[in-house]
């Protein structure tokens, strides 16, 4: 028989993520990035059959992939932080691998590193300075 107070807990257990090199727990630095696919052969690949992938395709631009994402872990053996994809493959395991640089297009609320392609270099540079009037210093 279990005593009162272990059955009467309510508290959330932690999420069982362990290094692939190591085995050690990672702790989590960073939010969840959700993934999604716009092709049906992605789709297919996880379980869904062909028609309903397609059909899902043609209605929703980008379709979520539920149970996987991109997230950053520390490690206390590598002493680094290192960005993983994370897939839930039971109730309360997941299956956990470095974040390959495509997945990166298939994030959400993701800030690109190179910047948005359609902004000129002077506004890139006007936004990234402090002042924001380096480039009219000679006009004065």
């Amino acid at each position: 028989m279990q005593k009162r107070c272990a059955r009467n807990r309510k508290r959330s257990k932690r999420r069982a993520i362990y290094c692939p090199h190591h085995g050690c727990y990672l702790d989590s630095v960073s939010q969840k990035y959700s993934l999604y696919t716009e092709s049906a052969g992605t789709l297919q690949s996880r379980g869904i059959n062909r028609l309903s992938a397609l059909l899902l395709v043609a209605t929703h631009t980008a379709v979520p992939l539920v149970g996987e994402w991109l997230e950053a872990f520390w490690c206390d053996d590598c002493q680094e932080t290192n960005w993983y994809y994370v897939r839930k493959v039971g109730d309360r395991t997941y299956e956990v691998q470095l974040a390959p640089c495509e997945l990166w297009m298939q994030a959400t609320g993701v800030i690109n590193p190179g910047g948005n392609p359609s902004v000129g270099e002077f506004t890139r540079r006007q936004a990234k300075a402090r002042s924001g009037v380096r480039d009219f210093g000679v006009m004065v």
